[in-house]
Order: C-alpha cells, then sequence, then structure tokens
C-alpha cells in the first residue's frame, strides 16, 4: 500500500510534456476543491525542472503566486513555464497553472547561485520542543458522524505530515484569542537529500495553518458551514537550507484583517533556531448569513 508520503512526492512529480509545459495530477484530502499548497508545490516544481542543472546551480530563494479561480480535484493541472531570464547571478521563471482552458494560478519564481555573504537573523521564539507536546487527540466517532462529508475526511486523514500546536484550538468549537500560533511540523518519513525535492515539499506544507490564523480573534473557524476562505495570494523566501522530514516550527501572526480579508506572515524555523524561510498570505474570509450558506465551502481548508 502506498503510504501518504510516496503519494505526495508523486504528486509533485510532473509529467513533463515539452521543454517547459507540464502535466500534474490531483488528490482530494477533504477540501472542497484542489488545496492551494498543491498547486504551489507543483508551480514550483514545474520552474525548478526548467533549470540548467548542467551549471552552478541555482536555488529558488522567492516564489509569489496568485490564485485566480478554485481548482477541480477531478481533473489535471497543465503547468506552462516561460524562462524570463537568466542572468549573471539570478533566474526567474513564471508559471501558469491551466485548468479546462483557464487559468487557476499564476506564479513567479527567482533562482539564485549560492552566494557568501553577512548574515543576521530574527530568533527563534522560545516554545516546547516537539517531543514534549502530544500529538492531537482523534475526534470522538459520535463528532464526526455530525460534520459534513468533506470535513470528516480533512479532520480524519493520515496526511504526509505530522503537526503538533503549540497553543491547541477547537477547530469545532473555536474561541477567540489573539492572531498568532506556532505549530511543529515535518514529514512523517525520510525522503532523498534533493534540495528542489525539499522545497517543493516545503511550499505545499506552508499553506496549512497560515490564514487560519487570522480567524482567530473572531472566533471563527473553517469547519463551520457559514464561513468562506480562500487563498487570494501566497509568497514564500527561502533564506536557508533545511529538510522538511526534520522538525520545523512555523510561527504565524496576523496583523489585520478587513474588507473580508485576512493577512497572515509565517517564519519557518529548525530545531537549531535557524530561520530557513518565511511566508505571507492574503485571502478572503468571509461569515455568510445563515440563509446564504451554500454546501461546502468557497476555498481551501485552512
Amino acid at each position: 500500500m502506498t503510504s501518504p508520503v510516496s503519494e505526495l512526492i508523486e504528486l509533485l512529480s510532473l509529467e513533463r510534456l515539452e521543454d517547459n509545459l507540464f502535466r500534474g495530477q490531483s488528490r482530494d484530502i477533504g477540501t472542497k476543491y484542489v488545496f492551494g499548497g498543491q498547486v504551489l508545490g507543483q508551480a514550483l516544481s514545474a520552474a525548478q525542472a526548467t533549470m540548467d542543472s548542467a551549471s552552478a546551480p541555482r536555488n529558488a530563494h522567492s516564489l509569489h503566486g496568485y490564485f485566480l479561480r478554485a481548482g477541480d480535484i477531478e481533473a489535471p493541472i497543465v503547468y506552462m513555464v516561460d524562462r524570463t531570464r537568466d542572468g549573471g547571478s539570478f533566474s526567474v521563471r513564471r508559471v501558469t497553472a491551466i485548468q479546462h482552458g483557464q487559468p487557476i494560478l499564476f506564479l513567479a519564481a527567482s533562482f539564485q547561485k549560492d552566494e557568501d555573504s553577512a548574515e543576521h537573523q530574527l530568533s527563534m521564539p522560545e516554545v516546547p520542543k516537539p517531543e514534549d507536546i502530544d500529538p492531537a487527540p482523534a475526534l470522538a466517532p459520535e463528532i464526526l458522524a455530525t460534520l459534513p462529508t468533506k470535513v470528516q475526511r480533512w479532520v480524519s486523514r493520515q496526511g504526509p505530515f505530522e503537526f503538533r500546536h503549540v497553543y491547541p484550538r477547537d477547530e469545532l468549537n473555536p474561541p477567540k484569542r489573539p492572531p498568532y500560533q506556532h505549530v511543529w511540523f515535518r514529514l512523517s518519513e525520510k525522503v532523498g537529500d534533493a534540495p528542489e525535492l525539499h522545497r517543493a515539499l516545503l511550499a505545499y506544507c506552508s499553506d496549512f495553518h497560515l490564514l487560519g490564523t487570522a480567524t482567530f480573534p473572531h472566533g471563527i473557524s473553517y469547519y463551520q458551514p457559514n464561513v468562506q476562505m480562500a487563498s487570494l495570494d501566497h509568497a514564500m523566501w527561502f533564506h536557508r537550507s533545511f529538510r522538511a522530514d526534520d522538525w520545523l516550527l512555523y510561527s504565524i501572526d496576523s496583523p489585520s484583517a478587513q474588507s473580508s480579508r485576512g493577512l497572515a506572515r509565517g517564519m519557518i524555523y529548525d530545531r537549531e533556531g535557524r530561520l530557513v524561510a518565511s511566508t505571507a498570505q492574503e485571502g478572503l474570509i468571509r461569515v455568510v448569513p445563515a440563509d446564504e450558506e451554500k454546501p461546502g465551502h468557497a476555498g481551501k481548508a485552512k
């Protein structure tokens, strides 16, 4: 039986149709539409596949994406890469993700040769170690049975990543609390050493828990049927080398929510306290009146 980690790696390993054209499949993980992290990870994989590995390696140091349409879980996604620029030190790729003849994501990624320079970073927050935090308990069967089918699949699935929340929140009965959280996470199995794979895996996982932090002060959750949430854009910066199969700390805050949009920012540290990546995302957060509720949700789970 294929493990969730193997399935994810296969998901990020795109079929090459032409020099700059790729095709990826989708997985139903309990969201109404394609999970945004999947499209980010696949788009980055497509961009990385067009880099010339014969010369000095150029590693992705940033990506910026706009989600344009919800993705159809039942259909493949085609990724068209534009080799925008290959300069002396930097390269830029633009990726368009297409489904049913329409773009669902625009993404730009920048790559750079490794260079030595002065360094600084913000310190990692002082939090308990992941092994000192108990895994989240499974929902009781009688509670699980009250949830919509898609939500049941989401909360009961055995995914490729393990998460341990420093300050757990009951997503079914969310309290009001300040807009920040710390989450340890890691891939549940060891994988190969290719840095391109670990960056694509981190891009995939960076979409978990990010926008949801903007709901904390309002006592709402994606699991509530009258709450609609969807990512609008996503930015990510890779600072230092890392492994997605070692524990990483996702430190997230939300500085603002307004006009049915929430902004969230994240810093990702390894166990040694090195800042390895940063993220930012703005997304739709809309609470609709009961008489306007529709089955499912407008976006992906957070």
